[in-house]
This record gives structure tokens, sequence and C-alpha cells, in this order.
């Protein structure tokens, strides 16, 4: 039986939708002061490390922010500076817009494109480049109002495996629904036995 991740793998050659043993958090879109602080004090309480893709605007407008997440030992990617859709700009525009990101957030060979979405060509240019692009295999969906935290859970529970990623927003669209589920799904996976990483 052929599995829609496997679709997705083929279609997507140069990213990543699951991967190694362990499962992983990551949030998009911050750093964001209303927002980004509250994940950084639920993953501390459950001990837990996440991945953070940001937005370079947000460093820039936030960097203490920032320097928080760094500080807790979190992993850094790179979500472009302006939260740019691959489709909607040249190849040219897209891979400046990443480096003007990278300029601000520092080292880091980790990419996700804002709305999973790129070009062909963007997403092979920034594998040459030495980015490893991250998808996910889960999207909470935490960004939707008209999904239920409790839907949002259900669909965690239903769906992780080894290897699994999460993909959470720590943004003001998504604020509540996800601080809500985010404690629960992290009692959840280590109850059912996960291992929690960065990637």
């Amino acid at each position: 039986m052929v599995k829609l991740r496997d679709i997705w793998q083929t279609l997507y050659p140069y990213g990543v939708f699951r991967t190694g043993k362990a499962v992983y958090l990551t949030f998009d879109d911050g750093p964001i002061p209303e927002v980004t602080p509250k994940v950084l004090a639920i993953l501390a309480q459950y001990k837990v490390k996440a991945t953070f893709f940001m937005v370079g605007e947000n460093v820039d407008k936030h960097p203490e922010v920032y320097e928080q997440v760094v500080k807790a030992g979190h992993r850094i990617g790179n979500h472009t500076y302006n939260h740019l859709k691959g489709w909607h700009c040249t190849t040219a525009i897209y891979l400046g817009n990443v480096e003007q990101c990278q300029e601000r957030i520092g080292d880091t060979n980790l990419f996700r494109p804002p709305y999973g979405k790129a070009t062909w060509l963007q997403r092979r240019m920034l594998h040459l480049m030495g980015y490893k692009l991250i998808y996910w295999d889960i999207l909470t969906r935490d960004y939707d109002k008209h999904v239920t935290p409790e839907q949002m859970l259900r669909l965690i529970q239903r769906e992780t495996r080894e290897g699994s990623i999460i993909n959470f927003h720590d943004s003001l669209k998504s604020n509540e629904r996800m601080l809500e589920v985010l404690p629960k799904a992290i009692e959840w996976l280590q109850k059912e036995g996960y291992e929690l990483a960065t990637l």
C-alpha cells in the first residue's frame, strides 16, 4: 500500500517529512513576545527541547525573545525574512529573503518554507546551498479557528509515529489553541514513551 507521506517524499525529494526514531516538536513564525515565552515555559516545565523556525523580521523586532529561545537550548531554523510564499516570487527574490533571515539567526542549516510552498527550483537551490528542508508529517492546524484543541490532540494521538515532525505555530493566530494543546500533547507523548528531541 502506498502511503501519502511516501508520495510527498517523491514529489519533494529535497524535503524531510519524518526522520529518526524520536518525535520532533516544531514551531513556526516566531519569535513573538506574546506567545513564544509561554511556549518556552511549557517546554521547560516538561524538560523538552524543540525546534523553532523563525521569521527574520520578527527576530529584528524582538531580539530579546530570540535570545530567550537560544539560551534555553532550543534549535533554530530559517523561515525566510518576510514569511514569503515561494510560488509567488522569483527564485532570486526567495533565496535573497532566506539569506536575509540567515544573517539574523546565525548558523543553521535547517529551513522550512512558509506554507510549505516553494518551487522545485527554489528547493533544489536551497539544497545545493546546504540547507536541510524540513516539512512535517503532522500539521496541527492550530492557526485554524475552525479546528478545536480536542481535534488537534486527537490528530497527534492518531498520527504520531517514531520520526514524526509535529508542526505548531508560536503566533498570535494560533496562541490560545496551541497553548491549550501543547502540554496535553507533551504529556501524552511522554506517557507513550516517545523521545522528544530537536532536529
